[in-house]
């Protein structure tokens, strides 16, 4: 059984409502049996003035070293929970046939992670309360190719997504293109020539 952890952001958790997370989400988990995984649920009511009545519920899937995460809206948490259920089935699928297929098939021997600089050592204070950083995310970077870093991209639903460039060995990033596609941010490697 997946651990399913539920709380609720300007909702209340009932029991009933708990158990058709439970549910719902569990059954759509159950169909992977990938270990480890974990998970977890966050019901929510957004403020909205165009649509008062909107409710979300946000699934983050933990599998292995993946993040999957689904973000459902409707008007009501049972609709979103669904919703949900459902996108989390088909995030889960595309993980386990293009990683998990990926990995049996290559089986090659990943080199070890040097641990990220203290980000707090970079942030310039400013007093305007805009330009204040208000999350600090630390993020392991594991060594991947490119395709596999815009597979990271997809389960996890940002706009971005940091990885070390296992060819390379550079810190590099992968975003998606307002107009359509990706792009990627890669540092500048100095000649040694120079």
């Amino acid at each position: 059984m997946v651990d399913i952890k539920t709380s609720g952001r300007k909702v209340a958790i009932s029991d009933a409502l708990r158990e058709q997370v439970e549910l719902k989400i569990g059954n759509a988990l159950k169909v992977f049996d990938i270990k480890p995984m974990s998970c977890d649920v966050v019901l929510r009511v957004d403020k909205n003035r165009s649509n008062p009545d909107r409710r979300a519920c946000e699934v983050t899937v933990f599998v292995r070293d993946n993040v999957v995460r689904v973000v459902a809206v409707a008007n009501d948490l049972d609709t979103a929970i669904d919703e949900a259920a459902d996108k989390v089935t088909r995030q889960l699928r595309k993980y386990k046939t293009r990683i998990v297929d990926k990995r049996q098939h290559a089986k090659r021997p990943m080199p070890a992670v040097e641990p990220v600089a203290d980000l707090a050592d970079l942030i310039i204070s400013s007093d305007d309360d805009d330009d204040q950083l208000v999350r600090e995310k630390i993020v392991e970077l594991t060594p991947m190719s490119v395709d596999e870093a815009l597979v990271q991209i997809d389960l996890i639903g940002h706009d971005f997504y940091m990885f070390e460039d296992a060819r390379t060995g550079l810190t590099c990033v992968v975003y998606r293109r307002k107009n359509g596609g990706y792009g990627i941010i890669k540092p500048k490697i100095e000649d040694e020539d120079e």
